[in-house]
């Protein structure tokens, strides 16, 4: 049987109680326990993300290119289109993302067997820059977990078991 998916919830803003004028616009009315847990933990993998990512200026390369290539290196070789649809951005940006890691030499185009198409490649300095910056990132998080006493690193493992099939039912 095929997941329910839950109804599109649209909630109305208003300014909280006794707001000063000029704040931020809250929830008119309170989530059900299931959305405001999704909301807390969309805005914990977004905040997440955005301190790991700090690490990633070390690369000197912007992250659009460095999202661009992750998925060449994580996910293997791809055409303009098939990077673009992961990336989620037009062909045309795409081909600008591209022409850049190209002249870096972080990836390279590939002639497929029918001369008719062109796949792209990260190249092995796109790969090393890749496992660095993931390493880094990787570091920064054991760092902050091992801070952790035991048992709550015990309980973040549990935790990681569950964000994980959350991830496969989306």
């Amino acid at each position: 049987m095929a997941p329910v998916k839950p109804k599109k919830v649209t909630r109305k803003l208003r300014p909280a109680p006794n707001a000063s004028p000029g704040a931020p616009l809250v929830p008119a009315a309170q989530p059900s326990p299931t959305v405001d847990l999704a909301d807390q933990l969309h805005s914990a993998a977004i905040h997440l993300l955005r301190r790991l990512r700090i690490r990633d200026r070390e690369s000197g390369v912007g992250p659009a290119q460095l999202s661009a290539l992750s998925v060449l290196v994580f996910g293997g070789p791809k055409s303009l289109g098939e990077l673009a649809d992961a990336e989620q951005v037009r062909p045309p940006t795409m081909s600008r993302i591209v022409a850049s890691l190209e002249r870096s030499r972080l990836l390279r185009r590939l002639a497929t067997e029918d001369g008719r198409r062109v796949r792209l490649e990260a190249t092995p300095l796109g790969v090393t820059l890749m496992w660095e910056g993931r390493q880094r990132r990787a570091e920064s998080l054991a760092r902050a977990v091992g801070e952790l006493p035991e048992n709550e690193r015990n309980q973040l493992r549990e935790a990681l078991k569950l964000l994980q099939q959350v991830i496969r039912n989306l």
